[in-house]
């Protein structure tokens, strides 16, 4: 009998695998270009200290650079190249690691809902924690933070996640009234497995608040007295000041400041109100999609989701906030009777705490529900595994749990299975998405890399059709635009004005968005590459109306340098406008080599000089070295006479 649960879990757990394997075949997609695949900094050529500081500095996507994901990915590439298959074999395993780490959590946590109720412990609860691990492996809702390369920043993150409340929970409940050992073990699991798991993913600071939920939930901040009795441990409520109560405080305060400054919100459609509101209707829809998913919910694109605008507009706005104000509600009441059912209900929301209210992040991502979906699992499917009560309704408790468990393994196996081939992948996701701009565009880009640019190749024809599409879709960025001037100046086909005039049409009624900045970087360094002919008239219009609306980017102020130095061969200009990009991210060192290397050429050796030492300033365990040893031999050249 003690054997089963373990029986269960290793079914679960080669089921999983034998689901997912299928979509290693397929390539990468979307934000795998500008993390992994575009990012020649994460491209370690040898094992030294200053090639790996570097790969692990060179994430684009935060500011805190995530750099243990980055070295994991730098790792796969010194092993395998620039492969998808190997990267999405290592976050299979990563999440195989999760499923048994959330094995062990939620054992933990029914021993302790059991004990806590002065209950012997059942003996199904091995069985019903491996039911909660296999339901969730499985969950279709969190197949992109499988597949989709680039996630892995989630699972790893979440893994430190899992393991830091496993050591909290057991350190807590094996913990007595005049030990502190046990207190240090606790308070070490909620503190330095996070950091760790921090330098993944940022989601990883929210374990303390979990652990609170546990707390509130089921431990209640007792600790054991002599006699063996639960007595309120002050000690308990003193830890959670330290590492929850004061980061949060300052926490607010640097984020109010950062959310002051107008950057903030530059490249994004709506604004902290409607973001929140939105948030309101989208919060309900994870819960739908991670328990009733259908494949037109799960589409990965969803860029073409309705902004809400005030509280009826669209009117499910409104039914969204009730919603969560009701689901809050029953949390609270659950407590004491159903205390795992509202810890699971807690551990939802507390997931969305960071990604659903006021970071100016894109406002929808399933990814995000890799660890809120425990959370559901949690609050589901111990009711459905219960053995109490009729034997009719156990059986029907029990065939709603296999039914479901089977719904959600085929899901995830069709969605892998699409993901196994890129093709496939795009003709999916366009099928789930047809009024999805980027799931249009992305069929599209997959039809143009397989045409290699050949205008008599079948797929070529096959591009336009969802690209002009795309094009012309509410909300679509530059990119369609992009894509078709590209494919067509790549070939040697002349390009259609009304590309041209749609790029500059959107850009001027609608601050510029990462996705039309991206599309102004591919063309500008198609162009300095020699690789396109593309006008200079336009790409100068499309820049000037792009750089319009005030507090341009960074990032965009040093596209459009680029462009006028390598295309335009105007330095003062290039100069002028990689000012103004250092001063907007002055901890940049891309931008910072520019300015120096367009100093030195513009005789501008006074400032050439400052920007080596910002650079100085900036070169962590020598991941700068290279770069700054190239600008001083350049510097002394300059200087002879």
């Amino acid at each position: 009998m003690k054997w089963i649960p373990y029986i269960i879990l290793a079914a679960g757990l080669l089921l999983t695998l034998a689901v997912y394997i299928p979509g290693t075949n397929g390539g990468f997609i979307f934000d795998d270009y500008p993390n992994i695949v575009d990012n020649t900094g994460l491209h370690p050529k040898s094992v030294t200290v200053g090639s790996l500081v570097r790969a692990s500095l060179s994430s684009p996507s935060s500011e805190f650079k995530r750099p243990l994901a980055s070295l994991t990915f730098a790792a796969n590439i010194l092993a395998t190249g620039v492969d998808a298959a190997p990267m999405k074999v290592t976050n299979i395993v990563i999440h195989l690691l999760n499923g048994l780490a959330c094995f062990f959590l939620t054992r933990l946590l029914l021993s302790a809902a059991h004990s806590r109720a002065r209950d012997p412990a059942p003996s199904n609860d091995g069985v019903v924690a491996a039911l909660v691990t296999t339901a969730w492996l499985l969950l279709p809702i969190n197949v992109t933070s499988v597949l989709y390369v680039v996630q892995r920043m989630e699972s790893l993150a979440n893994l430190f996640v899992f393991l830091a409340l496993i050591g909290y929970v057991k350190a807590r409940t094996a913990m007595r009234r005049n030990s502190w050992s046990d207190l240090a073990i606790a308070a070490a699991a909620i503190t330095i497995l996070p950091a760790i798991g921090l330098l993944a993913k940022e989601t990883a600071v929210l374990v303390p608040l979990y652990a609170l939920l546990i707390e509130w939930a089921l431990l209640k901040g007792d600790s054991r007295a002599l006699d063996g009795q639960p007595v309120f441990d002050r000690r308990v409520r003193n830890l959670f000041i330290v590492v929850l109560a004061v980061p949060f405080v300052l926490g607010s305060a640097w984020m109010a400041i950062k959310l002051s400054n107008p950057r903030a919100w530059a490249s994004r459609d709506f604004t902290l109100g409607t973001r929140l509101l939105s948030e309101c209707r989208i919060v309900i829809d994870y819960v739908v999609w991670t328990i009733f998913p259908r494949a037109s919910d799960l589409s990965f694109y969803h860029d073409d989701f309705v902004i809400s605008r005030g509280w009826l507009s669209p009117p499910t706005t409104l039914l969204g906030a009730a919603a969560i104000a009701s689901l809050l509600a029953l949390t609270v009441v659950l407590r004491n009777k159903r205390p795992l059912m509202a810890l699971g209900l807690g551990l939802f929301f507390a997931c969305h705490v960071l990604t659903a209210t006021v970071v100016p992040l894109e406002l929808i991502y399933e990814h995000r529900n890799y660890f809120s979906s425990y959370g559901l699992m949690l609050a589901l499917i111990p009711s459905l595994a219960a053995s109490g009560g009729t034997s009719r309704l156990v059986l029907a408790r029990r065939t709603a749990l296999g039914a479901l468990v089977a719904y959600w393994a085929l899901q995830t196996a069709m969605t892998a299975s699409a993901w196994g081939s890129p093709l496939g992948l795009a003709r999916e996701l366009a099928e789930r998405a047809p009024d999805s701009p980027r799931a249009q565009y992305e069929l599209g880009r997959t039809y143009i890399i397989l045409s290699h640019y050949d205008p008599h190749s079948p797929f070529t024809r096959l591009a336009y059709a969802p690209l002009e599409r795309a094009m012309e879709l509410p909300g679509s960025s530059i990119l369609p635009e992009q894509a078709l001037i590209f494919l067509n100046a790549r070939m040697h086909v002349p390009l259609k004005d009304s590309w041209w005039e749609s790029i500059v049409r959107k850009l001027k009624v609608r601050r510029p968005s990462v996705q039309d900045e991206s599309s102004l970087g591919a063309l500008s360094t198609c162009a300095i590459q020699d690789l396109c002919d593309l006008p200079k008239d336009r790409m100068v219009e499309a820049f000037s109306v792009a750089l319009s609306h005030p507090n341009p980017t960074a990032r965009l102020l040093a596209m459009y340098s680029d462009y006028a130095w390598g295309e335009l061969g105007d330095l003062d200009l290039a100069y002028r406008t990689i000012e103004d990009a250092t001063a907007a991210a002055p901890a940049e060192p891309a931008y910072i080599i520019t300015r120096t290397r367009i100093a030195i050429q513009l005789g501008q050796l006074q400032d050439a000089e400052v920007q080596i030492q910002r650079l100085e300033d900036l070169n962590i365990g020598g991941s700068l070295s290279t770069d700054i040893g190239k600008l001083k031999k350049s510097l002394v050249s300059a200087r002879k006479p």
